[in-house]
C-alpha cells in the first residue's frame, strides 16, 4: 500500500513520484532530467553545424576547396552507399543546403523540446547518413562521430522531450478545459 510517506503512486515511466510533502529523491529527479544534458547537446551542436555550414564561405558550391562538391565527390568510391552520394552530386548545392538547413531545424526543434521526436527522427537521419557517405570509411568506426551521433538521437527519439519543452507545454495547454 502507498501512502504519503513513500511517495504514493509511482510518476510517469515508473519512476517515484513526488512524496506529499513535496519532497523528491535524488534518484528520482536525476531520471526525470537524465536526457536534458544530451538534448542541450545536441540542440546547440546542430544548430552550430547548420549555421556554420550556410555562412563558411566557399561550402555551398559545386566545386573548389572545402566545397560540398568536393566533399561528395571525394568520399563517393569509398561510401557504403554510392548512390546516395551519385543523388547528391545531382545538385551539390541543394543537397548542402538541406542538410544545413535540416541540421539547424533539427537543433532548434531539440534545444527547444517542439516536436522532439520528430527533430529526434531528423537528427538520426542526418547522422545515418553522414555515417553511410562521410564518415564510412574511418577506421576503426569509433574514430568516426556520425555513429556516435546516431546512437545519440536514438534515446530522444524514444522518450521526447517531457521536460523543460514546449511540446510538454503545449501538451498541458491542451490538456486544461
Amino acid at each position: 500500500m502507498t501512502g504519503p510517506t513513500d511517495g504514493g503512486a509511482a510518476g510517469r515511466g515508473g519512476e517515484p513520484a513526488p512524496r506529499w510533502d513535496g519532497v523528491v529523491s535524488w534518484k528520482a529527479l536525476a531520471s526525470r532530467y537524465a536526457l536534458l544534458p544530451l538534448r542541450i547537446f545536441l540542440g546547440i551542436t546542430f544548430i552550430y553545424a547548420g549555421l556554420d555550414k550556410l555562412t563558411t564561405s566557399g561550402f555551398l558550391a559545386d566545386s573548389g576547396p572545402g566545397s560540398i562538391g568536393e566533399v561528395m565527390r571525394g568520399v563517393r568510391d569509398i561510401s557504403a552507399l554510392p548512390a546516395l552520394v551519385d543523388l547528391a552530386l545531382k545538385s551539390p548545392v541543394g543537397f548542402g543546403y538541406a542538410i544545413a538547413l535540416g541540421e539547424l531545424l533539427v537543433g532548434i526543434g531539440t534545444l527547444f523540446g517542439l516536436y522532439a521526436r520528430v527533430a529526434a527522427l531528423g537528427g538520426a537521419l542526418i547522422s545515418l547518413s553522414l555515417w553511410l557517405t562521410v564518415s564510412w570509411q574511418v577506421n576503426p568506426y569509433y574514430l568516426g562521430n556520425d555513429l556516435a551521433y546516431l546512437m545519440s538521437w536514438l534515446p530522444l527519439l524514444l522518450a521526447g522531450a517531457p521536460l523543460l519543452s514546449l511540446d510538454a507545454l503545449l501538451s498541458a495547454r491542451r490538456r486544461i478545459p
